[in-house]
């Protein structure tokens, strides 16, 4: 015999009632943290032995290092959005044109649907906020539940199609992103890179434009090569030369041919070595790490005997300091502001860390090779110099066919000897050929007239060291 409704309502009542009257007894009898355990411990049991769900965490860092599976589930989601699909981000940086549809994201919170081999599953983008800190005071990370029963062919069939599409993506994808080092925020921040610059219209040497191609052709199939013969997968160049002789655009270049997103970093704004290695296990393979003028920056550029003696220096003032009864003050303050050092760039390029990823290209550039310290220079850390050099007669060429699309004209020869006779970089060539009117005559004048500066000041250092030798 079961028992009628209203015994079974009256019964829910009472029981419902001797909880309420027991609950706050429970609360002052038992601890807090008691509490938390037991509810915790119920949790578990009842989501363990009653929910039909699994759910994969997939976090935006992996121990010391970015996450590569969440750069591939970020690439790969937005090709999954549909009709199940609660909301979406949308936004454009493209300021000539308004009319450009606007990208999409997944916002945050929002389920994304998505079927492989019959199983259903769902991703969940999340925002996390954690303890502040120096670096960031927030987690991304992605949810992916699906059924209990699906969960190994999730994890042994559907995570590696999702990565292998994702890979197809990034290697396919239109633009490519330029970062840069946000020192109040302590990372990188992004925006869409659309430097129009290629080795097809790059005004170079040919035979030099080739070596490079090549270079690295050989450096993006030599992975299984890197590491038999126990060398991290990375490869670095120098490019030294005056300004405008087109170091920039052959960054960009790079950058399009291997398809690479760049990580600009100026390492004025880098507070210490402790920031420099995370910038470094911040950065996605396939990318490149761009250092520009790297001469400019005093602590890379002196040699080690000016370190020794900068190093005394600083001990004396530590050590006046510490008498002075600051109790360290001053030595904090001077520690965290002494800027990255030329053992943590080592470090970063060709140390231990150096490991941390793969396929990653280091560039320098610098307008004064001279300045730089032998140690910076070798095979390893800077495997490849580039010198950039002045306009040459082909140079010239390459430039009057890009910019004006004439192979041949009367005043070529003429513009070619004065070339010869006069240094002149290829942005001051590419400067005088975007004139409408009469580029090429421009040009022939603007090499006259910097032939004859160039007289004058000869001559004045010749009257000034003449003079100084009389006396």
């Amino acid at each position: 015999m079961f028992p009628s409704l209203s015994t079974i309502l009256s019964g829910y009542a009472s029981i419902s009632a001797i909880i309420m009257l027991l609950r706050p007894i429970i609360s002052e009898l038992i601890p807090e943290t008691l509490q938390n355990q037991i509810n915790k411990k119920f949790s578990y049991f009842f989501s363990y032995y009653f929910s039909t769900t699994f759910t994969f965490i997939i976090e935006d860092r992996w121990k010391a290092v970015d996450n590569e599976t969440y750069r591939a589930v970020e690439a790969y989601l937005p090709t999954r959005v549909g009709p199940t699909t609660e909301s979406l981000i949308l936004g454009s940086n493209d300021s000539h044109d308004l009319k450009t549809p606007p990208k999409t994201a997944i916002a945050v919170n929002s389920e994304v649907k998505d079927e492989f081999e019959g199983i259903v599953v769902t991703w969940i983008p999340r925002l996390k906020e954690t303890k502040k800190s120096f670096w960031h005071n927030e987690k991304r990370y992605f949810e992916l539940t699906c059924k209990k029963k699906s969960r190994k062919i999730v994890m042994e069939k559907y995570i590696p199609y999702v990565l292998k599409t994702a890979e197809e993506i990034l290697n396919n994808r239109e633009n490519l992103d330029i970062y840069t080092y946000d020192q109040d925020l302590g990372s990188w921040e992004s925006t869409d890179f659309k430097h129009p610059s290629t080795f097809e219209t790059l005004a170079m040497e040919p035979d030099l434009k080739k070596f490079i191609m090549e270079d690295l052709d050989v450096f993006t199939k030599r992975k299984d090569y890197f590491h038999s013969v126990g060398r991290a997968w990375k490869r670095g160049y120098l490019l030294h030369g005056q300004p405008g002789t087109g170091k920039s655009s052959l960054v960009a270049a790079i950058a399009n041919y291997l398809r690479y997103d760049i990580y600009d970093l100026q390492l004025q704004s880098v507070k210490n070595d402790a920031v420099l290695r995370r910038l470094l296990t911040t950065t996605t393979n396939k990318s490149i790490l761009l250092i520009e003028d790297i001469d400019c920056s005093t602590k890379i550029s002196h040699d080690r005997s000016k370190k020794k003696i900068l190093a005394e220096q600083n001990q004396q003032e530590d050590d006046h300091s510490d008498s002075d009864n600051d109790n360290g003050e001053n030595h904090k303050q001077r520690s965290s502001a002494t800027g990255a050092t030329l053992s943590g760039l080592l470090n970063l390029i060709d140390g231990l860390w150096s490991s941390c990823g793969d396929e990653r290209i280091i560039i320098f550039t610098t307008n004064h090779k001279e300045k730089l310290d032998p140690a910076l220079l070798r095979p390893g850390r800077m495997d490849v110099h580039v010198y950039m050099g002045n306009c040459s007669p082909l140079i010239f060429r390459k430039l009057v066919n890009t910019y004006l699309g004439i192979k041949e004209h009367e005043l070529f020869s003429t513009i070619e000897d004065l070339i010869k006779k006069v240094s002149i970089s290829p942005a001051e060539v590419a400067q005088q050929l975007m004139k409408r009117d009469k580029p090429l005559q421009s040009l022939v004048k603007f090499i006259n007239r910097k032939e004859k500066e160039s007289k004058r000041s000869k001559n004045k250092l010749l009257i000034t060291m003449w003079r100084s030798m009389k006396q």
